[in-house]
């Protein structure tokens, strides 16, 4: 059989068509047009890649595929890294081709333990019929309000103390959060002496050596979790060869944990002026202040003190500030985590070493603080070290803010001496117990930081000091168990948060959570089972997510046993 001979130019021309037609999606004009418009003249860096998210889902309620692929097409950027850091955080809603777009107004209903206790399943049965088809009602990991607990948030409106009825009002309303009674704004916060220590410190009054051996002094630890000194950090970083950098993590995702976002509500000026006299001590060339995407009204008054901030002449000089917005992942608590999604990505751990200090954002040596180390530095250097350093109890220095939530009267965020014991916070500080209900148990640390019965109530609560017992203080998240609960349930809800959140990046956290939450599940517990998970998460996974994970678990099992019978 003859077969036509087809010229050899004819075949380079078809081949040479096929190329030019883009791999991939084709970018739809309407989209791209859509998406230029809202990004206007910002900047298209990679790293600016969340930020450009929000605005789309900010405008439109969700995420298409035709917005995703006009996105990396306009920051020069391959559609599988759009699409991979869109997917990976819970905020962002992303619509495949063909699937329908969520309802327009989301209600997400906490389910964390102090919201659970609360009567957050309730509101989760009742609501979808209530509220009807165009409103979508879904469950959400700790949205850091356990002292209003339960609480919804209603879009971007948190509704305290929810109730079917007032999440139904809110709906209805579409009301607003309002500023909490009692908020310092720039010109107030100047009048009762604020920036005049950052004043002394740019006009050389202050030392550098000296604040550097106030701060060492204090005994100040990072009051994120980790409880590194503060004054220690300082030097290391200020000794890596320059640009340095600074990141400010906003993020309190510990379940039990609301402390950063009541004084950042309240007194914004006390945290900036902190970290802006931490930038000048260490030699800081930019700052990036990293704030939960749960936190939307305190992004607002944030954004406008800083612009305000900006017109002061002390700014002159001072390094570029640039607020960044989380989009729902606690694992970006983790400074490393944090840092990549900064830098436009997933929030994904790093292996170690090198450390951040050494090797951080953009590979550049990086000083990293949690929100509330840097709003103590004022009234340190103002006080002197020894006066933070002469509070506390047990042995202990220094003073500690307790996020307290649970079954007590008076939640809430509670300063107290380092070392006091959960007996002395609640009976000294929380009014007690809720009435007809008998303490049994507390988380000393979140949800990570493991459970104790109320029988081991004469432990100072401070860094080192619960570890023996196979739990830590962490953040001071407390979460206060009556005998209305069990410790059992509060261990499965927390093994529930931490599936929830794992990265998926290494597998015994991955896999070790997913398996560990199915067998916590079952009538009768698989002991033998859970150890070797339990072994296996601490050793080898990558962060301390999967590393903690099983300290509630584990507490269960140590110290509940009769609820396990």
């Amino acid at each position: 059989m003859n077969h036509p001979i087809i010229p050899i130019a004819v075949i380079d021309a078809s081949k040479q068509r096929k190329r030019q037609a883009p791999k991939g999606r084709r970018v739809d004009p309407q989209a791209l047009a859509e998406v230029q418009r809202l990004l206007g003249s910002e900047s298209r860096r990679p790293d600016l890649l969340i930020e450009h998210l929000h605005k789309i889902q900010d405008q439109f309620g969700h995420l298409s595929a035709a917005h995703l692929a006009a996105l990396a097409q306009e920051m020069r950027m391959a559609q599988t890294e759009v699409y991979e850091v869109a997917t990976f955080y819970h905020h962002f809603d992303v619509v495949k081709e063909g699937e329908t777009a969520p309802p327009a107004l989301t209600v997400r209903v906490c389910d964390g333990l102090s919201c659970e206790m609360a009567g957050a399943k309730d509101l989760l049965a009742k609501l979808p019929a209530l509220l009807g088809r165009e409103v979508r009602v879904i469950a959400a990991p700790c949205v850091g309000r356990c002292e209003q607990a339960p609480v919804a948030v209603v879009g971007q409106n948190p509704v305290p103390n929810a109730s079917c009825e007032s999440i139904s009002q809110t709906v209805a309303a579409d009301a607003r959060q309002h500023e909490p009674d009692g908020f310092i704004d720039l010109p107030t916060y100047q009048a009762a002496g604020g920036y005049a220590l950052l004043k002394q410190c740019v006009s050389g009054e202050r030392d550098v050596e000296a604040v550097l051996k106030t701060m060492e002094d204090s005994g100040l630890r990072g009051l994120g979790g980790a409880g590194f000194p503060s004054g220690r950090k300082w030097r290391i970083v200020r000794a890596e060869k320059g640009p340095r950098l600074m990141a400010v993590n906003i993020d309190e995702g510990e379940p039990g944990t609301f402390k950063d976002r009541v004084y950042l509500e309240r007194d914004p000026h006390r945290f900036l002026e902190g970290m802006l006299i931490a930038a000048w001590a260490v030699g800081i060339e930019k700052i990036y202040v990293y704030l939960r995407d749960e936190y939307h009204g305190c992004r607002n008054m944030l954004e406008a003190e800083l612009a305000r901030l900006r017109l002061d002449p002390l700014m002159a000089g001072m390094p570029e500030i640039e607020l960044r917005r989380g989009a729902g992942a606690y694992i970006c608590g983790e400074e490393s985590a944090m840092i990549e999604s900064i830098e436009g990505k997933r929030g994904m751990p790093r292996l170690r070493p090198p450390y951040v200090a050494q090797v951080g954002l953009f590979g550049r040596p990086t000083l990293e603080h949690n929100f509330e180390t840097l709003y103590w530095i004022r009234e340190i250097l103002e006080k002197g070290g020894e006066w933070f350093a002469s509070h506390g109890r047990n042995g202990r220095k220094g003073l500690r803010s307790f996020s307290v939530s649970g079954r007590v009267k008076e939640p809430g965020v509670k300063l107290a001496p380092a070392g006091i014991t959960i007996q002395e916070l609640i009976d000294e500080y929380c009014g007690g117990m809720l009435e007809g209900q008998k303490f049994y148990a507390y988380l000393p640390g979140g949800a990570s930081g493991g459970i104790l019965p109320a029988t081991m109530n004469t432990i100072p609560l401070d860094f080192d000091t619960l570890q023996p017992y196979g739990c830590f203080i962490g953040s001071a998240a407390v979460i206060i168990l009556s005998d209305k609960d069990t410790a059992t349930d509060a261990a499965r809800n927390m093994m529930s948060f931490f599936h929830h959140e794992s990265c998926g990046q290494c597998t015994p956290c991955r896999v070790g959570t997913a398996k560990a939450a199915h067998l916590m599940e079952q009538p009768k517990w698989d002991l033998a089972l859970l150890a070797d998970l339990s072994l296996v998460m601490r050793d080898a996974s990558i962060c301390g997510l999967g590393q903690a994970a099983p300290n509630p678990m584990d507490c269960v099992v140590k110290y509940f046993p009769h609820e396990l019978a």
